[in-house]
């Protein structure tokens, strides 16, 4: 029988995919105990929407390579970050069209708070210009932003750095 975690692995995300859970780092753990699968995930930002398709999904593909007892625990600690997008994960964003993000901002003590905008260079998923221009923060998701590309022109979504 396949591992349990090979299994989980291959769930791809409701929102992006292009990527597996272990691709976009929301896998954080898969364990066999007595029987039991236990798969813990974290999510990219509280609230996300897509919690539940992701446990449907992992519940579906576990039972369905033969694992019958399967739990799947929401994990907070630490907080999901970009950075845990894998190298291939970020390879296969731009493939698709998607800007994978940069290193995330490292922060310590309390968050300023600015009111305009974040600037940021992003480079074109197509063209692979840094000539690029934030449209909107938010996109078809709330981690992604719209940008548009001023040398080719052609708009696209950037997975935001958090």
């Amino acid at each position: 029988m396949v591992t349990a975690y090979a299994v989980a692995a291959t769930v791809t995300d409701p929102e992006l995919p292009m990527l597996t859970l272990a691709d976009l780092g929301v896998l954080r753990e898969v364990s066999e105990e007595d029987g039991r699968v236990v798969v813990a995930i974290t999510p990219t930002y509280t609230g996300c929407p897509a919690m539940d398709t992701m446990r449907d999904d992992l519940v579906h593909a576990l039972t369905g390579a033969g694992y019958g007892d399967v739990e799947v625990r929401t994990v907070l600690q630490p907080a999901w970050s970009t950075d845990w997008i894998t190298e291939d994960g970020k390879r296969k964003l731009a493939e698709a069209g998607i800007a994978p993000p940069g290193a995330a901002p490292r922060r310590t003590g309390p968050i300023p708070l600015t009111l305009s905008p974040a600037v940021s260079s992003v480079r074109c998923p197509r063209c692979g210009s840094a000539d690029t221009e934030e449209q909107s923060r938010f996109s078809a998701t709330a981690c992604k932003a719209l940008r548009r590309c001023r040398f080719c022109l052609e708009p696209f979504e950037h997975v935001k750095e958090i």
